[in-house]
């Protein structure tokens, strides 16, 4: 195609790949599965990546990268109104969850299949995204302790990440507005 360049050649091949890996499992996709999947040769796929796992490495890595980037800023220009931020927090994750499942099923599932280093700056990045997160709801929530907001965070992001199971029930905005509801009300409930 006229146009296209390597990175988005890349970007096509992580796309792709996302989708086999969340239907199949990792171990349960071929090189040659995932070159048929973008309309090549399974050996092609080297001029992009050295191997499956620097393909599942990039691909977490890049949603990780760019959760990170997005929360930091989504706090940052909210930050002198944490209950917007907080909105703003819960919007950017819910749009990732409806628009991406196929990763949040991969990264649920494959993640140990990453080589080290990319998985320890995976959940280095992780980490980062999670304490944005607690930042906000700490000024909401002043008498709260770090590890229970820390609790909170995991706990809203396993509601809003379960949407690869139940968003083909509702049309994407009333999905978003639900969660949006339920991902604050389970952030602000006092335990």
């Amino acid at each position: 195609m006229a146009g296209r360049t390597a990175g988005d050649r890349r970007t096509e091949i992580l796309r792709a790949a996302a989708g086999l890996f969340a239907a199949r499992g990792f171990h349960g996709v071929s090189i040659d599965d995932l070159g048929r999947a973008v309309g090549t040769s399974g050996p092609a796929l080297y001029r992009h990546f050295p191997g499956k796992e620097a393909l599942l490495a990039a691909m977490l890595l890049e949603v990780s990268e760019r959760l990170a980037a997005d929360g930091r800023e989504r706090a940052a220009a909210c930050a002198e109104d944490p209950r917007r931020a907080l909105e703003e927090l819960l919007r950017g994750h819910i749009r990732f969850a409806l628009t991406e499942p196929a990763l949040i099923t991969v990264h649920d599932r494959e993640l140990d299949n990453v080589p080290e280093p990319h998985r320890r700056r995976i959940r280095r990045l992780q980490r980062g995204y999670v304490e944005e997160w607690v930042r906000v709801l700490a000024r909401l929530r002043p008498g709260a302790d770090p590890p229970a907001l820390r609790a909170a965070v995991h706990a809203a992001f396993g509601l809003l990440n379960s949407t690869p199971h139940s968003a083909q029930e509702l049309a994407p905005e009333p999905m978003a507005e639900l969660l949006l509801a339920m991902g604050r009300a389970a952030l602000l409930a006092e335990g």
